[in-house]
Order: C-alpha cells, then sequence, then structure tokens
C-alpha cells in the first residue's frame, strides 16, 4: 500500500506546483508592471528638476499609504471569491464583486476629505512651503484615481480568483505605454498637449488608472465565463451582510500592510540619522529588496487565491497542500535571490552608484552591507509574506494582523534601535532588525497556518 499512496501523494505534489505555478507567473508580471509604472513617473518627473521631483515624493507620501491601505483591505474579496467559486455559489461571487464596489467607495470618501487638507497636513508636519505648494497641485489631480483604482483592484481580484490573472497583466502592461505616452505629452506639452508640469503627471497617471478600470470592466463583461454572473445585476442593492465581511476580513490586511510599509519607512528616518553615505546605501538596497519582493508577493496572492479555492470546495487536506507547496515556491525562489544578492553584490550596486567614482566609496561600502544582510532575509520575508496568503485563503486576517505587528514593530523596530544605537552597527543593526522582525513574522504565520488546517482535518476526520 506504501508505494501507490507514495505514487499518488507525489502527483498530488506536481500537479498542485504545476497550478500554483501557471497562476503565479502573471502575478509576478503584474506586480512588476505596477513598479515599472511608479517608476516611468519618478524618471520623467525627474526631468523637471530637483524641486519637482522632491515635491512629487512628498505628494506621494500622502496618498501611497492610502493606496497600500486600499489595496490591502480589499484583498479580502480575493479570499471571498475563491470561497465562492469553489463552492460553485454564482450569486455569492456577484454579491462579493457589488459590495467590493462600495466597500471601494466608501473608503475613498474619507481618503477625498483627507487630501483635500493635503497642504495643510504638509505644512503642520514643518515641510517647505515651496514644496508644499507644488506638491498639493499633484495632489489635486492625482486624489481622483483612487476610486477607478481601487475598483480595478476588486475586478482584478474576481479573474485571479477564476485563475485567470493574465488579463490584468496585459493590461497593466499596456498602461505602462500608456502611462509614458500621457507623462510625456502632459508633462512637457508634446503631441499638442499643454505642457502641465508636475500635474501632468498626475492627470497622466489619472487617465491610466481609468484605462485600466475601463479595459478591464470590459473584459469581464464580454467574457463568456463572467457573463453567466450578471455581475453588475441590482448594483445598488445593499447587502450588508457581504459588506461587513469584506471590512472585517480586509481591515487586518490593510493594517498589516500599513504596518510593513510603517517599518521600512521609519528604518529610513533611523538610518537617515547615521550621514547621507548610509542614507544612500539604505535607498539603494531598498529598491533591490523591493523589486525582489514582487516575486513572492505574486506567489502570495496565488495562495490565497488556491488556498481559498480548496476551502470552498471543503477540501481541507488540498488546502494544506495548497499552502505548503506556495511557500515552498515562494520561499525557494528567495533563496536564488538571496544567492544573488550575496554573491553579485558590487554589480548590484553599479547599477545605482558608479563603481569607480570615489565620492561614492563610502555609499558603496554601506550598501554592499545592507544588501548582504537583505540577502538573509530574502528568504525569511518570501515566508511571512506567502504565510500570510495561506492565512488569507481561510479568511484568517485579525491574528495574523496581530502576530505581524508584533514581529515588525515590538521585536524588530526594538531590535534595530538597539542595535544601531547601543550596539553601535548603526544602519548595519538596523537592516539586522528588519531581519529579526520579519523572520518572528514569518515563522509566526507559517506556523498558525499548519496548527489551523491540522486542527481543522482533526475535526473533520479527513486525512492530511
Amino acid at each position: 500500500m506504501s508505494v501507490p499512496y507514495s505514487r499518488s501523494v507525489s502527483i498530488a505534489w506536481r500537479h498542485e506546483l504545476a497550478a500554483t505555478l501557471k497562476l503565479a507567473w502573471p502575478l509576478v508580471l503584474t506586480q512588476l508592471a505596477t513598479i515599472a509604472l511608479n517608476t516611468v513617473d519618478v524618471i520623467m518627473i525627474g526631468w523637471l528638476g530637483p524641486d519637482e521631483l522632491a515635491a512629487a515624493t512628498l505628494a506621494t507620501s500622502l496618498i501611497f499609504p492610502l493606496t497600500f491601505f486600499g489595496i490591502g483591505l480589499l484583498a479580502a474579496t480575493a479570499a471571498m471569491f475563491s470561497h465562492e467559486i469553489g463552492a460553485i455559489r454564482l450569486r455569492g461571487v456577484r454579491r462579493t464583486l457589488r459590495q467590493g464596489f462600495w466597500v471601494a467607495i466608501t473608503l475613498c470618501i474619507p481618503c477625498l476629505i483627507f487630501l483635500w487638507n493635503g497642504e495643510r497636513i504638509m505644512l503642520l508636519t514643518g515641510q517647505d512651503p515651496k514644496l508644499a505648494a507644488m506638491a498639493i497641485g499633484y495632489v489635486d489631480w492625482a486624489k481622483w484615481g483612487l476610486l477607478p483604482l481601487m475598483c480595478f483592484t476588486v475586478l482584478r481580484n474576481l479573474v485571479t480568483a477564476h485563475s485567470r490573472p493574465r488579463s490584468s497583466m496585459i493590461i497593466l502592461l499596456i498602461a505602462i505605454g500608456v502611462n509614458a505616452v500621457a507623462d510625456y505629452a502632459l508633462i512637457f506639452g508634446n503631441f499638442g498637449a499643454p505642457a502641465l508640469g508636475l500635474e501632468g503627471a498626475a492627470v497622466a497617471t489619472v487617465i491610466v488608472q481609468a484605462f485600466m478600470l475601463l479595459a478591464q470592466t470590459l473584459f469581464v463583461v464580454t467574457d463568456r465565463q463572467f457573463r453567466r454572473y450578471n455581475l453588475f445585476g441590482r448594483f445598488w442593492r445593499p447587502d450588508w451582510a457581504r459588506y461587513v465581511e469584506i471590512m472585517k476580513i480586509g481591515i487586518p490586511i490593510g493594517l498589516t500592510v500599513l504596518a510593513e510599509a510603517g517599518l521600512f519607512a521609519a528604518s529610513a528616518f533611523m538610518v537617515g540619522l547615521f550621514g547621507p553615505d548610509q542614507l544612500a546605501a539604505h535607498a539603494v538596497a531598498i529598491q533591490c529588496t523591493s523589486i525582489a519582493f514582487m516575486v513572492p508577493l505574486g506567489v502570495c496572492q496565488a495562495a490565497t487565491i488556491r488556498v481559498g479555492l480548496a476551502m470552498g470546495r471543503s477540501r481541507l487536506a488540498d488546502a494544506l497542500l495548497a499552502g505548503r507547496i506556495s511557500t515552498f515556491v515562494g520561499v525557494g525562489i528567495a533563496t536564488l535571490t538571496a544567492l544573488v544578492f550575496w554573491f553579485a553584490t558590487e554589480p548590484i550596486v553599479g547599477f545605482y552608484l558608479r563603481l569607480d567614482d570615489p565620492e561614492n566609496a563610502v555609499a558603496i561600502a554601506f550598501a554592499v552591507d545592507f544588501i548582504r544582510i537583505a540577502a538573509v532575509f530574502q528568504i525569511v520575508d518570501a515566508g511571512q509574506a506567502v504565510g500570510a496568503g495561506n492565512l488569507r485563503g481561510l479568511k484568517d486576517t485579525t491574528i495574523p494582523a496581530i502576530l505581524a505587528f508584533i514581529g515588525y514593530w515590538v521585536l524588530g523596530f526594538s531590535a534595530g534601535a538597539y542595535l544601531a544605537f547601543s550596539y553601535g552597527l548603526q544602519g548595519a543593526g538596523v537592516w539586522m532588525g528588519l531581519a529579526v522582525g520579519l523572520t518572528a513574522a514569518c515563522f509566526a504565520l507559517i506556523l498558525r497556518f499548519e496548527l489551523l488546517m491540522h486542527r481543522a482535518i482533526r475535526q473533520s476526520g479527513a486525512t492530511a
């Protein structure tokens, strides 16, 4: 009996691995495309001058936290779509989509009120009045892109839950081109467009976000698989139970995203206390890790869908397998990235700082140290990201949010501050603290998924 059993397990692993990779690679490319959109903006705004780039950075410091929180909150719809699809409940899919839009609208109202007071907030925090005035011109346009972006996120979660993320990937790849053309036209006044400068970049962003929403909407209303749902039927009919469920599941996810983003923001402030060379090195290391993180982030999204589909079908053993495979894939790829970071550190730094410039020598040395520490925590960062994705597939978000906060801030921030200031490691100590926080979150989230699944399997009488 052992041979057939072993063979069946091997087949199950191969099947789930193939399904996970098939779902994950378009999601990874989608995340990389999202970064590319922002990169195009930074490059074009940089051509205007340092003041405009500084003002844009100031503006996005107001907008990005709201965006991250909203996308995190709406990630709840991905898990809910998966459960409904797995259980073959067509009406449930439609209800989740409708209330996902309602949540997006609700979320944007306080965001708009906050951004309307953006200049006052910037001045209260001691920002330069000239830069604040320039930044608010950007914000006044960019804020209107929040709602289309949030609605696009809901639709993207819908198609991803159907294991069809390629449409969103293609839309985002096209959006990069649309953004580049719109930026070039509206910032500098090309192709007969007015030269709007910094505000032109914001208008271009809104155009791109509206394009993404329109394109994704056209896809779901014309595709045969999605037409059967009558997705936009009875759009204005309230469904408060579903609305509250999205909020209940999503708010902890949004807060978790903010906690992690806040940790890295705080790390920048701490490193900045040790001088411009270390801060420049930190910026290089952060950029490298941000790009590398897009891979496990894509796997995280795939994990949510695969686990959610299995749970919707009441196949607990399949859900456990899906979570383990996703963790294996995410950590495995991150290990390869870590090896690249460790053995090709100087060439990587050379993409950002000229290695032959003596003035860069100190910053380069710090950047090499930071990236090698980052190589180590790439592995646990992937583990915590996929672990969180697995738990979202179970609709388990509140306790994971608490565990992540403890890992990031109670352990990670404290360790970083101690190693940097008390132990004298400065910027390297901050990065070691990040590694401590991510390691704690990684093991806590993976362990929680295993415990929850084994308990559910034991209670159901199934076998893992």
